[in-house]
C-alpha cells in the first residue's frame, strides 16, 4: 500500500505527534509499505529519508504550549506537488484543524483520507472555529482516529461523528531492554525519580515537583531528581526549595537510547502534569521500561494506568499529595516490584504491533468503502453527468 502521512508540526524539533508518525511510518515501511511524510521542517536538519519538508515552521503559541507550524502559498504548493506525485492509495492527515500543513492537505486531497485527531480539551478553539467553516472539508474525511477516549470525546463535541480509538503505541521491547545507566541507578540511600517533558511547559508541572521534592528529601535525604527534556528550568530551580534545587540534575534534550536507559534504570518516573493531556504515551515508555509511575490523576492517565491498578496517582496540582505518593513508593519494595510487573504487563497493550495493526484495518475498511462506491456509482461518462443529481430531478 502507498500511505501518505502529514505531521502538522515541525518534524526537526521533538513532540509526542512526530514522534507517533515517525514510529507508526518506519512500522509500515518495516512492513514493505510504500509510505512518504510531509511536515514542516528545516530542509537542513539530518532528516529520514521518507520525510519530504513543506518548508521551515514558525513558533505559534497553540493549544497551551508553543507549537511549530507552516502555513502560506509556498507550502499549498508543496502539498499539491506532493499529492499529485504521491500516487497515495490513503492519505493519512495527523491533526487536521490544526493551522498547518495537514489543514492545507485536507482541502487539496482527492484521495481517501483518514484523520488522526490527538487533543483533548475541554473547549478546543481551533475546531470550534473549524466546525462550520470547514464543514465541506471535514466531510472529505472517511475515518477518524483518537488515540484516547478523551481525544475522541473533544472530537465528538467540536467536530460530531464517530471515531475510532486507537491508542499511541510504544516499542515495548526497547525499552524493556535498555541498557542500564549506573550514573542514573538509585541505591536505597539515594532513591532516583525521573522527569521527562519540556521543563519550561507549565503544564508539565515540574513546579509541583519541585515543591513536592523537600517533604520526599525529609524522608529520603539522599534523593535524586533527573530532569530531562528541552527548555530552560532556570526560573523554576531559582525559584526552588535549596536543597529541591541541590537534589536536582538537569540532563537537557536526551536522545531516544538515553530516554530508554533513563526510565529503565530510575526507582520511579514522575508525571506530575496539570492537564491538556489527552493519553500520556511517556507512561506507557515508562511502564514498559519498568520504572514504577507516579503521574496526577487526569482522567487520561488513569486510563493508561488502567485506574491506579499500574501506577500510584495524585491529586493533580497538589504538591503534598505528590510527596505522599512519592514517600509510599520509595519506601515500599514490593509495591516496587508489583508495579514494575504490572505495569509491564500493560504496555504490551500499546505495543506497535497491535496497534499498527488496528490502524491498517482502518486503512483497509476505508479503501473497501471507496471500492464499495465505485462499484455502486454509474459508470462511464453517462454516469459522470447523471451522478449527484436529485432523485427525479432532471438528467
Amino acid at each position: 500500500m502507498r500511505i501518505g502521512m502529514v505531521c502538522p508540526y515541525s518534524f526537526d524539533v521533538p513532540g509526542g505527534v512526530q514522534f507517533h508518525v515517525r514510529d507508526l511510518a518506519e512500522v509500515f515501511l518495516a512492513e514493505g509499505h510504500e509510505v512518504s511524510v510531509l511536515a514542516p521542517a528545516d530542509e537542513d536538519a539530518d532528516l529520514p529519508p521518507y520525510l519530504v519538508s513543506c518548508g521551515r515552521a514558525v513558533p505559534v503559541r497553540y493549544n497551551g504550549s508553543v507549537a511549530r507550524l507552516t502555513f502560506g502559498p509556498v507550502t499549498s504548493s508543496r502539498v499539491t506537488r506532493w499529492l499529485e506525485t504521491g500516487g497515495f492509495d490513503v492519505v493519512h492527515l495527523h491533526e487536521p484543524v490544526t493551522p498547518s500543513v495537514s489543514l492545507m492537505a485536507l482541502w487539496a486531497a482527492e484521495e481517501p483520507v483518514v484523520a488522526t485527531f490527538h487533543t483533548s480539551t475541554v473547549r478546543s478553539r481551533a475546531m470550534h472555529a473549524a466546525s462550520p467553516l470547514l464543514r465541506p472539508s471535514l466531510e472529505k474525511i472517511r475515518a477518524r482516529i483518537a488515540v484516547s477516549e478523551d481525544a475522541a470525546s473533544t472530537v465528538h463535541r467540536h467536530l460530531g461523528g464517530d471515531t475510532y480509538v486507537v491508542p499511541n503505541g510504544v516499542h515495548v521491547d526497547r525499552f524493556a531492554t535498555a541498557p542500564l545507566r549506573p550514573d542514573w541507578q538509585g541505591s536505597p540511600e539515594r532513591p532516583t525519580l525521573a522527569f521527562l517533558g519540556r521543563v519550561d511547559e507549565p503544564r508539565k508541572g515540574l513546579d509541583v515537583l519541585l515543591r513536592a521534592l523537600p517533604a520526599v528529601l525529609d524522608a529520603r535525604p539522599g534523593t535524586r531528581l533527573l530532569v530531562a527534556g528541552p527548555g530552560d528550568p532556570d526560573p523554576l530551580l531559582r525559584h526552588a526549595d535549596p536543597r529541591a534545587a541541590a537534589a536536582t540534575e538537569v540532563l537537557g534534550a536526551v536522545s531516544d537510547d538515553d530516554k530508554q536507559s533513563l526510565l529503565r534504570s530510575v526507582d520511579a518516573y514522575v508525571a506530575p502534569h496539570l492537564g491538556g493531556e489527552s493519553f500520556g504515551i511517556v507512561l506507557v515508555e515508562a511502564m514498559a521500561a519498568g520504572a514504577p509511575v507516579v503521574a496526577s490523576d487526569l482522567a487520561a492517565f488513569a486510563r493508561v494506568l488502567d485506574g491506579g491498578r499500574t501506577g500510584v496517582l495524585h491529586a493533580a496540582g497538589h504538591a503534598g499529595s505528590l510527596a505522599d505518593a512519592l514517600v509510599r513508593v520509595l519506601a515500599d519494595d514490593a509495591l516496587r516490584m508489583s508495579l514494575r510487573a504490572a505495569g509491564g504487563e500493560r504496555a504490551r497493550v500499546f505495543d506497535w504491533r497491535p496497534v499498527s495493526r488496528q490502524v491498517m484495518a482502518v486503512y483497509e475498511t476505508v479503501l473497501e468503502g471507496v471500492r464499495a462506491d465505485l462499484a455502486e456509482s454509474p459508470r462511464g461518462l453517462w454516469g459522470r453527468l447523471v451522478r449527484g443529481a436529485p432523485e427525479g430531478g432532471p438528467t
